[in-house]
């Protein structure tokens, strides 16, 4: 049986939402992760500078698929851990910004016209004592771009001044007790596989 262009025209949209699928799937957000990590699927992860003994500046950097809120928990569980590590049963937080890095990309259709090659929806109507006209959304209209892709990309990186503490936390909005930030943030943190 020979296929119908119908049918062919049938599984090769198929295999385009199959491939589709395929790379959403390797797309993921940030895990919880030092920056620059080897072998990693997701670029960003957390980065520290010690400034004095119970001093630290934190950072972390999320890719476009990782939410501000994701970035400021990463944020605070580094300090919460860096806490601990040094023997510290707190941190006060003295200086403190997330920042959005937004850039936008324009790039052309590599399928040409429309996001289906030279295959797409198409209207026909009727244009004044012209007669019938085509027209379609990703062809040479002057509403519609020639096949142009605009996208706006953000990503987040979440940055404070960390001084540590001992004993009991101070009565202070900007001050946490290290354990219970580690958990409770803990359980949510997403790691590397």
């Amino acid at each position: 049986m020979i296929p119908t262009t119908s049918s062919r025209r049938t599984a090769g949209l198929a295999g385009c939402l199959a491939a589709a699928l395929l790379v959403s799937a390797c797309a993921t957000s940030t895990p919880y992760q030092p920056i620059g990590t080897r072998g990693s699927q997701a670029s960003g992860g957390y980065s520290e500078q010690r400034i004095e003994d119970n001093r630290y500046r934190v950072n972390f950097t999320g890719n476009s698929f990782t939410s501000r809120q994701q970035v400021e928990n990463f944020l605070l569980y580094r300090a919460a851990e860096l806490t601990t590590q040094n023997g510290y049963d707190g941190f006060t937080m003295v200086a403190r910004a997330t920042d959005p890095n937004v850039r936008t990309r324009v790039s052309s259709s590599p399928f040409g016209p429309g996001p289906f090659g030279y295959w797409g929806p198409s209207w026909r109507y009727r244009y004044g004592g012209l007669g019938w006209r085509n027209w379609h959304p990703w062809g040479g209209d002057p509403f519609w771009a020639d096949d142009v892709d605009v996208r706006t990309v953000t990503n987040y990186e979440a940055s404070a001044e960390i001084v540590m503490f001992r004993g009991q936390r101070r009565d202070d909005p900007s001050s946490f007790d290290a354990r219970q930030v580690i958990q409770n943030l803990g359980p949510t943190l997403q790691r590397p596989k």
